[in-house]
This record gives structure tokens, sequence and C-alpha cells, in this order.
């Protein structure tokens, strides 16, 4: 017959800040009352374990489970309620505010909640966060492809002002929001994306340390970036990660934010600038002096824009990106990896690239039946000159490489001791013979897009030591799509 074991309870690790990791709700989830401590619980058999144990166990569950969990017995519910008043962070896939609605009021303790939406986001969302989540310190929402997010200015204004705790703001497809006007003493972290046509940019947060303004790529956008570059200075001097994506930013834009004072600024990404040039790269030089990344993706800043930047910043620079941006070369590039020392990543995907454009249609004469017939040749493609370039790249610090779709390479030099991640997606003309890797720290090496030839060459030079030993090892086929050539561990001789 069996018999009711009782396990002694356990010794109990130190406190963790507990977090609930959401992927759905289900609302039919009993009502939660008081929290008492709990005891033994039932688990089958006649098993019976300290409640703080199924605890542990509901907190690693979805709240599916949790939801179902409380179903069983009184115990397990018990043990539920316990889960939900005493998580700090959750992380939700929600349906509609009514699910919202159901869930917050059970976490009374909650401060971190990122919402991915399913459903539109309107008012009546905000104002349900507001009321159930009285002592919220960051909000991330994020939309599904088939949610609209009908947030208003005033909407995001009310909402911010009344939570005089919110510290970290991350909203998704803002593009109905018209105005900014932001007033807040504790947001420290401003995150804004799908933004288009502001009429009104007021950021008045003394604290604010991060902030990111994701436009939308539409020409008809018609966001003063100029004014509300200026007014950063004035409203956020404690501004240190900046990131602006738009394709209305041009050298004015940069001129006034390297007016605005902004001494502290470590990290500046201004991104898809067409109309941003070396002229804008001399005021960054002048005006931030402590630099560690720098992103200039998209611009048409040149290799004299990219000789300023190593120059300027040879004891800060840490990570430098410059994909898309076409006038650049490889002398560019290997002169700021000789003058940037302390260079961790370099991003130059897309910069090297051979100039492709159809060749003018052309006519020949051809016989027919005896006669002459005018026709009309098809317009071919021809590479024009220069097309091909040489890279070197020798580094001490370099630990990721970024070279995708760099089509003008096809001889590549790479010595860089501590390199893990090497990206050569589509660098399609990179000649197998003119490739020479010495990486001994190699990890991921991406090859989607090259040829057959050349991705056995990488495995050979990065596989040398088990060519003969090993059987050879395939790609892999990620879940994006990119393959990866792998690279096994290289272990240290034990000592004989």
């Amino acid at each position: 017959m069996p018999v009711a074991a009782a396990y002694p309870a356990p010794h109990r690790p130190p406190e963790k800040k507990p977090r609930v990791d959401v992927v759905d709700v289900d609302d039919s989830e009993p009502e939660s009352g008081g929290v008492g401590r709990p005891g033994l619980v039932a688990v089958g058999s006649g098993v019976r374990v300290p409640g703080e144990v199924v605890i542990e166990v509901l907190r690693r569950l979805a709240p599916r489970a949790v939801a179902a969990s409380a179903a069983v017995s009184r115990g397990w519910r018990d043990c539920a309620r316990r889960v939900w008043w005493g998580a700090e962070e959750l992380r939700l896939r929600a349906a509609g505010v009514s699910t919202i609605g159901t869930l917050l009021p059970r976490c009374p303790a909650l401060s971190r909640l990122v919402l991915r939406m399913e459903s539109d986001v309107d008012a009546t969302m905000l104002a349900c966060l507001a009321f159930s989540c009285p002592n919220m310190q960051s909000l991330e929402i994020s939309m599904a492809d088939s949610a609209v997010n009908r947030m208003t200015g005033d909407e995001l204004t009310r909402f911010i002002s009344e939570k005089k705790s919110l510290t970290v703001l991350k909203v998704d497809r803002c593009s109905g929001l018209g105005f900014l006007n932001i007033n807040s003493t504790s947001l420290s972290t401003l995150w804004l994306s799908d933004l288009s046509s502001i009429t009104k940019y007021v950021i008045n947060c003394p604290n604010l340390s991060e902030l990111s303004l994701i436009f939308s790529q539409q020409d008809n956008d018609s966001t003063d970036l100029i004014s509300m570059m200026d007014s950063l200075g004035r409203t956020c001097l404690n501004l240190r990660k900046l990131h602006i994506s738009s394709i209305h930013l041009c050298n004015e834009a940069v001129f006034a934010l390297g007016s605005a004072n902004l001494r502290g600024l470590c990290m500046l990404s201004l991104l898809l600038g067409k109309k941003i040039t070396d002229a804008a790269v001399a005021s960054i030089v002048r005006s931030f002096t402590s630099l560690e990344l720098l992103d200039l993706s998209g611009s048409c800043i040149t290799d004299n824009g990219l000789g300023m930047i190593s120059k300027a910043f040879p004891d800060t620079l840490t990570r430098l990106l410059l994909a898309m941006c076409p006038n650049i070369t490889s002398c560019g590039v290997q002169v700021a990896a000789v003058q940037l020392p302390l260079l961790q990543l370099m991003d130059c995907g897309k910069s090297l690239c051979a100039n492709v454009q159809p060749e003018a249609p052309r006519s020949y004469f051809g016989d027919l039946n005896g006669g002459i017939r005018f026709c009309s040749k098809l317009q071919v493609t021809r590479k024009q000159q220069p097309t091909y370039q040489k890279l070197i790249i020798k580094h001490a610090n370099l630990k990721k490489l970024s070279l995708w779709g760099c089509s003008a390479i096809d001889a590549l030099y790479v010595n860089c001791p501590e390199l893990s991640d090497l990206n050569l997606n589509s660098c399609i003309n990179l000649n197998p013979e003119r490739l020479l890797l010495q990486c001994p720290s190699l990890k991921d090496v991406h090859v989607t897009g090259c040829r057959d030839m050349l991705i056995g060459a990488i495995r050979n030079q990065v596989l040398n030591e088990f060519a003969a030993g090993e059987p050879r090892m395939p790609c892999k086929r990620l879940a994006d799509g990119s393959k990866r050539v792998q690279v096994p561990q290289f272990m240290p001789e034990s000592a004989v």
C-alpha cells in the first residue's frame, strides 16, 4: 500500500528577481485572492513536495500552463497565485485589452512589461496599462503584422505624465502620433519607431540617456529634423546614446546636433542619410570627443571622412558601422583598421560594391530570307571599372567583421587573432585563390550566396588542422537561411 511521503524542504538558493516569460494567456484562470505561505503540495501518486518547489517550477512555464495548474487543487492554485503575485517582469503575447485587464491585476509587483500585441493599440489599452500597473518602470510594445498602433500624440503624452516611475519606454509603429510632447523627470530610455511627419517636437527629459527615433522611409515625411536636433541640447543634456534613422537626414541636421552641446554622447547612429557627407563627419569629430560607437550606414561619406573618424577616436571607438556607404573604398577601410586599435566590430556591408549598370542598347543588321532587317539588340549589363578591390585587415582586437554584399572584393587577407565572426555573404567575386584567413579564434563564417569553390577554400583554411583526421564538416543552414561554416573547438593538448 503506498504511503504518502513528505520530502523535507530543500535548501533555498539566494532569492532571485521573479520573472514570467509569457507566450499566451488563458483567461479561464480562477480569480486570485490573498496569497499565503504554501505548505506541502500533492504532485501525484501520494507524493507531496514543498510549495516553494512547485512555485519555482511554475515560474518557468508559460502562463497557459500556470493557469491550468490552478485548477488542479487548492494547493496548486495557491502556488499559481504566488507566481503572479511575485512576478516583477512579464513577457506577454496578448490578443486584446481584455487579456491584459484580466492578467495584470494579479501581478501587483509588476515593474517590467514586454507586450507583443496581436490587436490594435489605442487609448483604452493605454488606460488599462496605466491603471493595472501603478509601479511600472519599463514598458515595451511591439506589434504583430496584423495589428495597428492607433496611439495619438495626446494619448502618449497623457500616459507618460501619469507614470511618474516610468524609466524605459519602447513603442513600435508610431505613425499616428502626429507630434511629440514628452515631459518626464524619470524617463531614461525612449524608443519610437515608424514615425512620420512630426509637426511638433518637445522631449523635455533631463535624465534621458538613450533616445532612438526611427522614421518611416517615405518621401513625403515633413518632419523638421534640423529643429529636432537643435532642441536636444536644451532639453536632454544627459543624452549618451542617440539613434536616428531617416532618409531625410542631411548635413544641416548633423550641424544642428553638433551645436546642441551634447558633450557626453558616446554612441551615435545616423542611418539612411544619403545627404550626409564628409562635412557632417567634420562636425561630428569636432563636437563629440568620446564616441565608442559610430554608425553612419547609408550615408555618402568618402575615405576622407573615414580618415577623420580614424584620427579623432583612436582611444575610444570600439564599433564602427558603415554599411551601404558606396563612396568608401578598401583603402579607407584598411586605414581605419590600422588607426583604430580598440575596434571590436566593423561593418562595411554593401559598401565595397562592383559598379554594374545597363549598357546602352545597340543595333545591328541581320539577314532574313535574303533581305536586310533592322534589329534591336537586347540590353545587357557590363561592369564598369574599377570593379575589383583588394582588402587587407590586420587587427589585434577585432572580433566581428562584416563584409556582406561586398561584390567589389576579389582578394581578402584577414589576420585577426581575436576574430570570432566573419560575414562574407554575397561576396560573389571573391577569388578563392586570393583568400587568406589567419584567425585562430574564428567560430562563424557566413557564406550565403558565395560560390562553392569559395566555401571550400574557407573550409580548408579554418579546418586545416582537422582535414587529415576528420571528415569534411557540412555547412549549417540556420533558421534565417544563412549558412555558416562550422569551426570545431580547438582544445588545448593535455599535459603528458
